[in-house]
C-alpha cells in the first residue's frame, strides 16, 4: 500500500491529481464501498480526502511551511571560537568535558560540552585527542611445550564469600602441556607473597630445575609483584605476560576457571568460609587430574599425561579398534576410525608460521 499522498511527509501531487482521487472515491462511495476502505485502496487517509474534498480550488498544496529562523541557533561567531579553542595546542589533546570546566576557571563560558561535541562532529573533529594514535602492543612471544613441566598458566579467579562484596580468591597453576593442575590455593585476597609460596611448592614437588620452566600469566598486581619476580629469578622460571586487557592471551587459565564454574558440583550459592571453599577445590582438583578424561588430550587424564602414560593408553586404545573392525569390518563401511595419535606440541598463543606448520597445532576452543 502505497504511503499517504497528502499527509504530512508525503509526496506533493497537484491539483488535478487530487481531483482525480477525489472523483474515484467519490465513485466508488455511490457504488456501495465504504469510504475508508476506498481512501486505503488509493493510498490517502480518509481525513485527507475529507479535506480535499471540501477544498474547492484544491490548490496544489496548502500545507504550512515554517520558516522563520531558529530562535535558539548557534551563531556563526561562537561556532569559530569553539573550532579555534578546541585547536589550541593546549586543548587539543582534551575532550570538551575537560575543555569546559578549564575554560570556566578563566572566568570564561563559550558553550555546553553537548555543542562543543555537536561543532566537533560537524567539522569531523572527533577523532582520538591523544597524542598520535593508541599504542599498538604486541602479541607476546609464541611458546611451545613438547613435555611436561615446560610451560606452566595461572590466573587468580573469585569465589563468592558470605560477605557482598567480598570474595574468597582461587590461585591455580596448570601445566599446559598436560592439562595437569599442578598447583592450587584459596586465600581472602590478592597478593603477590602468596602466589610466591604456591610457585616455590610446585618447583619442589615437580623438581623444577634451573632454566626449565616458563610461566605465563596475565599483568595483574599478584602476578607482577616484587615477591613473586623475586622467587621466580631465584629459581631461574622464565616469565612471560599477557597484552594488558586481552584475555585470549592466557587461554589456558581462562577455560581452566570455566570449566571450574560450570562443574556440576560448583555450589549455587557462595561458601560460608574459607575452609569450605579449600575443601571443595581440593576435590574438584582431584577429580580433575586423575577422573577427567580431557579431550583436548585425546580423552586421557591430565595426571596420566603429565606421567608420560598417554602414548600406551592411546597405543592400546589402537590395538582394540584394530581387533573390532577385524571382527566385524562391515560395521565401519570404509570410514576412519578415531584419532588415537597422541599429540606431541601443545603451543601458547602461536604465530602464523607454526599454525602453517607440520606440527600439530592444539586447537583453542578445546583447551579444557
Amino acid at each position: 500500500m502505497p504511503s499517504d499522498l497528502g499527509g504530512k511527509g508525503g509526496r506533493l501531487i497537484s491539483g488535478s491529481d487530487r481531483k482525480k482521487y477525489v472523483e474515484l472515491i467519490d465513485e466508488s462511495v455511490q457504488n456501495g464501498a465504504r469510504q475508508k476502505l476506498a481512501c486505503e485502496l488509493v493510498g490517502i487517509s480518509a481525513r485527507t480526502y475529507q479535506r480535499w474534498n471540501q477544498d474547492e480550488e484544491l490548490s496544489e498544496d496548502q500545507r504550512l511551511h515554517n520558516d522563520a529562523p531558529v530562535h535558539n541557533k548557534l551563531p556563526e561567531a561562537i561556532r569559530q571560537e569553539i573550532l579555534s579553542v578546541i585547536n589550541e595546542p593546549e586543548y587539543s589533546m582534551l575532550t570538551p568535558h575537560q575543555i569546559v570546566p578549564r575554560l570556566l576557571d578563566l572566568g570564561q563560558y563559550i558553550a555546553s560540552e553537548s555543542t562543543f561535541y555537536r561543532v566537533m562532529r560537524a567539522h569531523n573533529q572527533l577523532k582520538h585527542r591523544a597524542k598520535g594514535t593508541a599504542a599498538k602492543r604486541k602479541k607476546p612471544q609464541s611458546l611451545k611445550a613438547t613435555k611436561a613441566n615446560e610451560i606452566y598458566s595461572w590466573d587468580i579467579t573469585y569465589l563468592l564469600s558470605p560477605v557482598k562484596g567480598l570474595y574468597f580468591y582461587l590461585y591455580m597453576v596448570m601445566d599446559i602441556f598436560s592439562r595437569k593442575i599442578v598447583g592450587w590455593q584459596v586465600h581472602d585476597c590478592e597478593s603477590s607473597s602468596y602466589a610466591a609460596d604456591l610457585i616455590g611448592d610446585i618447583a619442589r614437588r615437580e623438581n623444577i630445575n634451573k632454566n626449565q620452566l616458563v610461566i605465563h600469566s596475565d599483568n595483574g598486581g599478584p602476578m607482577k609483584g616484587a615477591t613473586l619476580r623475586a622467587k621466580m629469578i631465584d629459581l631461574d622460571i622464565a616469565a612471560s605476560y599477557s597484552r594488558p586487557r586481552v584475555s585470549n592471551d592466557n587461554p589456558y587459565s581462562e577455560s581452566l576457571f570455566k570449566t571450574v564454574k560450570y562443574h556440576y558440583t560448583f555450589p549455587e550459592n557462595p561458601f560460608s568460609s574459607l575452609h569450605e571453599a579449600r575443601s571443595w577445590v581440593d576435590k574438584f582438583v582431584l577429580w580433575y587430574n586423575d577422573e577427567h578424561q580431557h579431550s583436548a588430550i585425546k580423552f586421557v587424564t591430565p595426571n596420566q599425561r603429565h606421567k608420560g602414560l598417554d602414548k600406551a593408553i592411546l597405543e592400546n586404545r589402537k590395538k582394540v579398534m584394530a581387533q573390532a573392525k577385524m571382527n566385524h569390518p562391515e560395521c565401519w563401511n570404509g570410514r576412519e576410525t578415531r584419532n588415537l595419535e597422541p599429540i606431541d606440541v601443545v603451543y601458547l598463543n602461536p604465530g602464523k608460521d607454526q599454525s602453517q606448520s607440520g606440527e600439530k597445532k592444539l586447537p583453542m576452543e578445546n583447551v579444557v
